[in-house]
């Protein structure tokens, strides 16, 4: 399986009248996510299924990205992607995966996802609007949108 772990991008600050679930992105973290659509296009990002946390600012930024990625299907909530979810379960839903999957979500879970899947307990925390490719249980990239290129990884 090869997959593609991506962060939300910026959103607003919770106040007393919006809930963290309703957070929406910024205009910045707008721009953010449809770059690094057209950006991951050029490496391969070519997803068969595309997951998000039902939370808002993560399923606008997989709104976001993957019309860049040519993709056109659905994109699932899995609710173990909100804060607080099963990364175990979530790890086994993804095992059953053959393909590219497109992951969107928050931080400490897309890490805990990533140090199950590639037993890495150093597995790097993804900045907002920052992608991580897993191919076969393996670490190959990072990328940001303000990096050139995707930033490899050593084994």
């Amino acid at each position: 399986m090869h997959l593609f772990l991506v962060r939300h991008a910026e959103a607003v600050d919770e106040t007393r009248t919006l809930a963290d679930p309703d957070r929406h992105l910024t205009a910045a973290g707008r721009a953010a996510a449809r770059a690094l659509g057209e950006r991951m296009r050029w490496y391969d990002c070519e997803p068969t299924a595309v997951w998000s946390s039902p939370l808002m600012r993560a399923v606008q930024t997989a709104e976001l990205v993957i019309p860049g990625l040519g993709y056109t299907g659905l994109i699932e909530c899995a609710p173990a992607l909100a804060p607080g979810g099963s990364v175990r379960d979530l790890c086994a839903a993804l095992a059953k995966i053959t393909g590219q999957v497109l992951v969107v979500g928050h931080e400490p879970g897309l890490s805990a996802i990533g140090a199950v899947l590639t037993g890495r307990g150093d597995f790097p925390a993804l900045k907002k609007a920052q992608a991580a490719r897993i191919d076969d249980g393996r670490l190959r990239w990072l990328f940001a949108t303000t990096d050139e290129a995707p930033v490899p990884v050593p084994a």
